[in-house]
Formats: C-alpha cells, structure tokens, sequence
C-alpha cells in the first residue's frame, strides 16, 4: 500500500489538514470570532425538501458532495482491508455526528439532505480512490496527497484572502 513511511506520514498530515478544514467549515461556517457563528437551531428530515428557491439547495448538495470526496479517498487509502459497507459507514456517521454537533450546539440547521449529500460524497471518494488504484496502482496515494494538497493549499489561500479583505 504506502511506498515509504514518508509516504503515510504525509497522508496522515494531508488527512489531518482536511479534517480541520472540514470542520471549520461544516461547523463554524469560516468564521474567525464567536461573534460570526450562527445561532440556528432547526431540523429537516425530508429528504430534498425546499421551502426557498431550489437552484441555491441544488449547489449545496453538489457541496456537500464535494467536500466530502476526500473523506472517503482517505478511509479507502487506510482502511483498504474493510469491506465497502463499513467503509460507507464512515462519511455516514460522520456526517450525522456533525447534524447532531450542529443541533445541540445551534450552529445551524440539521438536514437529512446534507447527510445523503455528504455519504454519497464519501462514496465517489472510496470509488474515485479504487479507481486510481487499478488505473496507477504504484503512483495513486501520491497521486490523492497531490491532488489534496493543491485543494488545500488553495482554499487555505481564499481563506487568507478573506481574511484580509475582512480586516
């Protein structure tokens, strides 16, 4: 599986990077002061239900999808050995763990919605990371820790411009 030990070393601080990100995001939304948390509390459990215009929920469900396709990269790349049903169960559980954290703490609205957004984002990364593996079975954790560099290091950017752009 891993080529060298620098090799997992360096998934685990691109995992542990993601997951930062990840909560940050899902969780404080990118805010940088209490202040700017969002004091919501609410609960959907209609699957796709929309009270507001439905093209604003269509782009958070492709979101959703997105920011969870490195969760489920990264459980294939550890976790190879699991079978496919208790790797699904990752994105999953996370994803009910963040609606359950979101409600209980107000910061924002639960949604069965993100929850089917999020697991089905997992699976196109467990997919997407088997995938690579036939395709290039030497080069595709490489290949997953570049691609998820770049995407950090970009949004790790954004964010510091809109950080600045904030001051």
């Amino acid at each position: 599986m891993f080529q060298s030990p620098k090799q997992r070393s360096l998934s685990y601080v691109v995992f542990g990077l993601y997951l930062i990100l990840l909560v940050w995001l899902v969780l404080f939304k990118f805010a940088t002061s209490l202040s700017e948390l969002p004091k919501m509390r609410g609960i959907n459990l209609i699957p796709f239900y929309y009270d507001q215009e439905t093209s604003v929920h269509l782009k958070e469900v492709l979101f959703n999808i997105l920011v969870f396709v490195p969760l489920g990269v990264y459980v294939q790349i550890f976790k190879e050995e699991w079978k496919l049903s208790k790797k699904c169960m990752v994105p999953l559980l996370t994803s009910f763990l963040f609606e359950v954290v979101q409600f209980i703490f107000a910061l924002g609205a639960s949604d069965i919605t993100d929850m089917i957004g999020n697991t089905f984002g997992g699976m196109i990364g467990i997919f997407l990371c088997i995938t690579m593996k036939r395709v290039a079975p030497k080069k595709y954790i490489s290949a997953m820790n570049g691609l998820g560099m770049s995407i950090e290091m970009i949004a790790i950017g954004l964010l510091v411009l809109l950080l600045s752009a904030n001051r």
